[in-house]
């Protein structure tokens, strides 16, 4: 065991989240993670209707003895998200996730059900206003991250965050191997969120050429887009990527920093690449728009769920022993 506040509050091995990944997350994902001692975290938005997403809840309530997350898009492009809060409130997880939004409500709701809330910041503004508002532990999401990366990379933001915030963080970005988690615990952080390698398992849902993408491709092939979402968002640079650019055309970028037609423009960029994301996640081609983050550099064959775990956590006792037998000989 490794233990830290992540933990021993979730009584889990190992320090990890399988982080929430759209349209790739899943349910069995979810349940090897408890299995294999770390916890999961699913985004609500996988689930096609707030029926679904309950029954998703009861069975991982089931299945994980209530031991695994959600991560609510707390904005307005959530058109769930009151129905979402309402089904978590009844089927309460061990901790909820909040992106790209204010907290407050997800926090009131529930905060008195018992659930652990967390919250993604990129800096030390926001999460200060977060703690104010009485989150219990930060997600620090780094320059490494898959999906919508930071701008501060870990080594700076982790012990950034721990000099002026009392609660926990957890580092997202950039983990995929056992070196990598020795590294970032040392630097003050509770846990690390790992996304991207768990893409190419057995458990996971997508195609088998979005799994072969992440195994064929490395760090160097992820580059940022505005495309998706309009916020940066850091997706593998397939030929098809390539072709249709990275960047918000003139007409895109103009409507997106016009004061009145901002928000709508925002939300109607995040529909159509949610959409594009869809599809990439399920389509066989290259030609569509897969997220992943720089972590996929160690991710060689298509495994499962448990083996990856394993690897990882076998690659940290040889890390600290390393790290050990140096120490002794300084």
């Amino acid at each position: 065991m490794i233990s830290t506040w992540l933990t021993q509050t979730f009584d889990i091995k190992y320090p990890i989240i399988m982080a929430p990944m759209f349209l790739v997350t899943n349910n069995q994902m979810l349940i090897e993670s408890y299995k294999n001692g770390i916890i999961g975290c699913i985004p609500s938005l996988n689930y096609r209707s707030p029926e679904e997403f309950e029954a998703a809840m009861k069975e991982l309530k089931t299945e994980c003895s209530g031991k695994f997350g959600v991560n609510l898009i707390v904005n307005k492009s959530n058109i769930h998200l009151k129905k979402h809060l309402e089904v978590l409130s009844r089927n309460p997880p061990a901790f909820v996730i909040t992106s790209l939004g204010s907290p407050e409500d997800t926090i009131k709701i529930l905060k008195p059900k018992g659930v652990k809330i967390f919250c993604d910041v990129v800096d030390v503004e926001y999460a200060l206003k977060v703690e104010k508002l009485g989150a219990d532990a930060l997600i620090a999401v780094n320059s490494g991250a898959g999906g919508h990366a930071g701008n501060i990379a870990t080594s700076i933001l982790v012990p950034m965050l721990k000099a002026h915030c009392k609660i926990p963080v957890i580092s997202a970005g950039g983990v995929g191997t056992g070196a990598g988690l020795l590294s970032t615990l040392a630097l003050g952080a509770e846990g690390v969120s790992i996304g991207s390698p768990f893409i190419a398992t057995v458990e996971s849902g997508v195609s088998d050429d979005y799994k072969n993408a992440v195994v064929d491709y490395g760090a160097e092939d992820i580059v940022m887009t505005t495309k998706i979402s309009g916020s940066k968002c850091s997706v593998i640079q397939t030929p098809y990527v390539k072709k249709i650019g990275t960047d918000q055309n003139i007409i895109e970028s103009f409507l997106s920093h016009n004061k009145t037609a901002k928000k709508y423009v925002k939300m109607l960029t995040y529909y159509k690449g949610m959409k594009a994301v869809e599809k990439a996640a399920f389509a066989a081609t290259y030609k569509t728009v897969w997220v992943a983050g720089p972590s996929i550099e160690f991710i060689h064959k298509i495994d499962t769920t448990k083996n990856i775990i394993e690897r990882i956590i076998s690659e940290y006792k040889i890390a600290f022993e390393d790290l050990c037998k140096r120490n002794q000989h300084s």
